[in-house]
This record gives structure tokens, sequence and C-alpha cells, in this order.
């Protein structure tokens, strides 16, 4: 149970066209994590909900349900962390209140910047939770890598999350971003990294929406073809 001083958690959801209609069905979650000093809303800006729209509309993807916390409370030095809340309190409200497929293979958790770094952390942590883990441009210190080499030497490799990761060539967090990959490279951690044209903000985050999403939706390919 977290503690009193827990600060409200606020979320953003979206639900597939089809949610109303098909009223028995129950769908993937994906869970997008926004960056250091934004909110719930930075996603909804970059275009993920029209790109999800397109892709389900067109028969390309599965329908699935996406939920964008917000991690406005980063800065506080009291209280329960983000990961708590997410873990302990979105999850479980989102599988209660909304027709999920509450199981790991329909569960998957991205983040940009911070928010990589959040997935980072919490999809090595709690690899059980989560099917798939997307990295987008992810704030992480390059001093962590004994530590995430050893989050990964503890999950079975037949236990581990799908991994995107991408940033731009003119990332101002590449170095850590490029530590990082080498520590999945060592630890032969099978995943796929993108290095694309572009640094670190939303004009390139927004460019690469759809690849993001197209990624994410392979793990459900033929899932829930009709109601």
């Amino acid at each position: 149970m977290l503690p009193e001083s827990t600060p409200a958690q606020e979320y953003l959801i979206y639900l597939p066209p089809c949610y109303t209609e098909w009223a028995d069905a129950r769908f993937p979650v994906l869970y997008l994590l926004h960056g250091q000093t934004y909110t719930q809303d930075q996603w909804v800006r970059l275009g993920v909900p029209q790109a999800a729209d397109l892709l389900i509309q067109t028969g390309e993807s599965a329908p699935f349900i996406i939920v964008f916390p917000d991690d406005r409370y980063w800065n506080l030095n009291a209280g329960a962390g983000f990961g708590d809340r997410l873990l302990n309190l979105v999850i479980p409200y989102v599988d209660a209140n909304y027709r999920t497929l509450a199981d790991r293979d329909h569960r998957s958790l991205g983040g940009l910047s911070r928010g990589g770094g959040w997935t980072v952390q919490l999809g090595f942590e709690h690899p059980e939770l989560f099917d798939a883990l997307g990295l987008h441009s992810p704030a992480v210190f390059k001093e962590s890598a004994p530590y995430i080499e050893k989050m990964i030497a503890a999950i079975p490799e037949e236990a581990r999350p799908r991994l995107w990761m991408d940033a731009g060539d003119n990332d101002r967090e590449l170095e850590s971003i490029m530590a990082l990959e080498e520590t999945l490279v060592k630890t032969g951690y099978l995943h796929q990294f993108h290095l694309y044209t572009g640094d670190h903000s939303e004009g390139y985050w927004s460019a690469h929406v759809m690849d993001y999403l197209r990624w994410y939706a392979e793990g459900w390919s033929g899932e829930l073809a009709g109601p």
C-alpha cells in the first residue's frame, strides 16, 4: 500500500475507435512515459492518438489502449516515487476499470528522455510485467552501466522483454545512450537500435511516432481481428 503522502496520480488514456462498439472485447495496453518537466499530454501533443487511429482503422494494427501517466512530481523529495505509483496505482486501476488484457503478453512500456530512463529501471526490475520496452532517447547516466548490467543478468534470456532503443545522431544524451547500447550488446540482449538523424527534441520524437507504434503493435499482431 502506498503512504498517505503519495501525490494524486493523474493520467490520460486513449481508447481505440472500436472500444465502445466491441463491448465484449479486451485490448492490449501501452504505457507511454513523458520527459522531465513535462506532463502527461506530451505524447498526445506529439501525435500518438492520431497515429494510433490510423494504424487501427487501416487494419495495420490490432486495436490497443494507450495510457499516458503523469510524472509532474519528479522533483519531490517526499512521498512515494513515480515508479511506485505506476506499478501500484496506475496499472491495477487501469486493469480494473478498462477492458484490458491484463497480462504480461499484452502490456508494453515505453518512454522518451526521462521517461525512457524510467522504462529502463522499471522494465528491467519488473520483466514479469512487460512484454516490450521502448527506449526513445533515454536519459540514463553513463555511470549506471554496471547497475543496468546487473539487472539484465538477473533476467533469464527467455524472460527478457522485446526491446527497442533509438536516438538522434545529434542527441545531447548520445554518449550515455551509446554506453547503454554497449551494455545491451555485452549482455547479449537481443534488441533493435536505431540511430536516426536528429536531436533531443519534440520535433525528433514526433517524426518517429509512427515507427514507435508500429513496433509496439508487432507484439499484438493477429489479436482481436473482430468483436
